[in-house]
């Protein structure tokens, strides 16, 4: 039951909206988790990814990944995670190859997401890896390979326990004073 009281694909109001398709559910549900489930079929190369990489996105992230104008870079960043304006890159932050399919895949090229084909993801996920020193130019890329790169950060990152800690469970949420106006922003 939904949080307004509503069973999945029961109407909730009259005349607005409709009950979604299977086939139009299927059509958004194109995720990609870290253990590789939701990977489509098909495969990619760096040599095709570097040609892909340079008509659709060097514009933006720099024809070997330096980022340009105000646009993320993909390279470099080593040694800045800890630093007041880290550089979070694809071979510095990113824990999951998976997860770098996954959001080339949804967002790429940021003009026209969605719009490549998933060889063309497989490719320019490879090529990226590539010029970030993870895999050999000489690499393959596809639903099973994706799986066994190792990130270098896939170390970096750990559960979030906050809810599990006393004090985020013993928080005061009675008796709160009122609600007050302290300002108006002009």
């Amino acid at each position: 039951m939904g949080s307004h009281g509503a069973e999945a694909g029961e109407a909730r109001y009259d005349g607005i909206g409709a009950a979604a398709s299977a086939d139009l559910i299927r059509a958004w549900n194109i995720d990609v988790a870290p253990n590789g489930a939701g990977a489509p079929p098909g495969s990619g190369n760096v040599s095709n990814g570097e040609a892909v990489y340079f008509e659709k996105c060097a514009h933006c992230h720099g024809d070997f990944g330096e980022g340009v104008g105000n646009m993320p870079k993909l390279i470099s960043g080593s040694g800045t995670l800890l630093d007041d304006r880290p550089i979070r890159t694809v071979g510095n932050y990113w824990p999951f190859a998976t997860t770098l399919f996954d959001y080339i895949k949804r967002t790429m090229p940021m003009q026209a997401p969605q719009s490549l084909a998933d060889e063309d993801v497989y490719s320019v996920t490879s090529y990226v890896l590539y010029i970030n020193n993870i895999v050999p130019k000489d690499f393959i890329l596809n639903q099973t390979s994706i799986t066994g790169i190792e990130m270098p950060n896939v170390d970096g990152f750990y559960m979030d326990n906050r809810k599990t800690k006393e004090s985020y469970a013993d928080s005061c949420m009675h008796d709160c004073p009122p609600y007050q106006v302290l300002g108006v922003a002009k």
